[in-house]
């Protein structure tokens, strides 16, 4: 923090420092320069824009098909909660589908009812962006995370392996027990 000083004065000591002068606010009154290594404070800047990018695919939707039809097992189903699951605890949204195929059409309620299941399911650290919709012969439906609840999830589980960590007996300990019991 220099001050206000001429223009000159400052180009003679970034030349001095090896340094370039770089205007940082232009419409500010009187303009605010720094003197500072301009390629290095490119590259700083470059590095943090890729990482906002990088941000912002974190958040990017992830698609969850039920099957091809509602011909599906429950058991399948459950393997895809356990996938959209997995999405909504790293932050991604959650796209669920499911095909109808033929005479499925005619009984779209029981479609209703297996996405009202899904939210169900998922309600503990999803909240509901976009309610079951149909499209031509699909029904999706949107869930995003809810941050508070998945940080209280993280925290109790966090909570739980400490506590399974310092109640873990030591192997001495079982070893002396066995011998006891013999």
């Amino acid at each position: 923090m220099v001050g206000v000083i001429d223009v000159r004065e400052a180009q003679q000591q970034a030349m001095e420092a090896g340094l370039d002068l770089v205007e940082v606010s232009p419409e500010a009154d009187p303009p605010v320069c720094r003197i500072l290594d301009f390629g290095k404070y490119r590259y700083e800047q470059s590095k943090k824009e890729k990482s906002n990018r990088a941000k912002s695919k974190a958040a990017e939707m992830k698609e969850v098909r039920l099957g091809r039809s509602m011909k599906i097992d429950p058991h399948d189903i459950s393997i895809r909660m356990d996938q959209a699951r997995k999405f909504l605890m790293d932050g991604h949204k959650v796209q669920i589908v499911q095909n109808f195929r033929g005479r499925e059409m005619l009984h779209k309620e029981r479609g209703n009812q297996r996405m009202a299941d899904v939210i169900e399911q998922l309600a503990d650290i999803s909240r509901v962006e976009m309610t079951p919709r149909m499209a031509g012969r699909r029904m999706s439906l949107i869930l995003a995370p809810d941050k508070q609840k998945i940080d209280r999830i993280k925290a109790q589980s966090a909570k739980q392996a400490t506590v399974a960590v310092n109640t873990k007996p030591d192997a001495e300990e079982v070893s002396q027990e066995t011998d006891d019991s013999d």
